[in-house]
């Protein structure tokens, strides 16, 4: 299996805000205007996003649904808390045996995280997001917030914020 440092020279991924590593690799030529965005978006926004074990992807919330797809390295567990209260954990990876998927939609306005449970490892994916992603449309958690809203799930939260 190829290193974490492999893939951010070898794809030429950035430091993404959230967390972890990126780049975009596709942006729809064709324009929108979704009811209740600021404006014009692309109609479909791809990116590689590579997270490694002891970081996190801290919980953030945009405007449309996104889909993740696993590509390399260890399991992704992604932490989703719903509008409505629920929370739901997927384990993205290659192992339906272990419970683990290749694919998962985090549906838009949720709040969602994500950590790599291996130690010493890290997972790469790509997420795909309709309509596009655009940082306007981008929301990071503050921790208090998260805390008023979900104060069942204190222990995840404080790590992902």
């Amino acid at each position: 299996m190829k290193t974490a440092d492999y893939w951010i020279s070898r794809l030429q991924l950035l430091p993404h805000p959230e967390g972890g590593f990126y780049r975009e690799t596709y942006r729809s030529e064709t324009l929108i205007r979704p009811p209740g965005f600021s404006g014009l978006r692309a109609c479909s926004t791809g990116i590689f996003f590579l997270l490694r074990s002891g970081e996190g992807s801290h919980f953030h919330r945009f405007k449309s649904d996104e889909m993740w797809h696993f590509h390399e390295g260890a399991p992704l567990a992604i932490h989703v808390l719903h509008p409505h209260g629920e929370y739901r954990r997927i384990l993205l990876g290659r192992d339906p045996e272990q419970g683990e998927t290749f694919q998962a939609v985090i549906p838009a306005n949720a709040w969602f995280g994500a950590q790599v449970e291996q130690p010493d490892s890290y997972t790469l994916i790509g997420c795909t997001v309709a309509p596009g992603f655009d940082f306007a449309d981008f929301e990071l958690a503050r921790r208090d917030d998260l805390l008023r809203l979900y104060p069942n799930h204190k222990d995840l939260i404080e790590p992902l914020t």
